[in-house]
């Protein structure tokens, strides 16, 4: 079974045969791959009136455990962001009743950001919902298959991340 990548591939390798293609076959579908991952998670966010942005940062605090407070820098760090995009992000879940600042014990000059209880309540009413999701993507793989797809990826990330 093919699919839009074979025929491209072998388009390429008729039109330019002194070039392999093959890279264009992993690239492609990641690509491909992202594209539709997004579309389909962001339904379940879009349902509880969040976006795929927002569920992030609202998840990175939630995991870190009670009393579900991180640095902005920790935030920012952890979701690959610059440090005013993280601001605005802040900025709009402060808005939306979800996050709070509070003052950094540890340092007089610092603020935390905390998940308030609207916040908890949110993250663990739709992760269920998400998870369910996400089992509902990969099904289309065996067991053996997901365990195989992570770890290929994890090793492309890892080496893609060393200089």
């Amino acid at each position: 079974m093919g699919d839009d990548l074979d025929r491209i591939m072998a388009q390429w390798r008729k039109e330019r045969p002194d070039l392999d293609p093959a890279p264009m076959g992993v690239v492609g579908r990641v690509f491909q791959l992202s594209k539709v991952l997004e579309q389909r998670l962001e339904r379940v966010f879009k349902k509880h009136n969040l976006s795929t942005w927002a569920f992030d940062v609202l998840v990175a605090l939630r995991r870190a455990g009670p009393p579900y407070k991180q640095s902005p820098t920790a935030l920012f760090s952890s979701l690959l962001l610059s440090s005013g995009a993280m601001t605005n992000r802040i900025d709009r879940l402060e808005q939306a009743g979800l996050v709070s600042r509070v003052a950094d014990p540890d340092d007089r000059r610092g603020i935390l950001v905390q998940l308030t209880g609207k916040g908890v309540k949110v993250v663990d009413e739709i992760m269920p919902e998400h998870l369910e999701n996400e089992e509902h993507i990969l099904s289309g793989l065996s067991a053996m298959q997901r365990k195989s797809l992570a770890e290929l990826l994890r090793h492309l990330i890892v080496s893609l991340k060393t200089p």
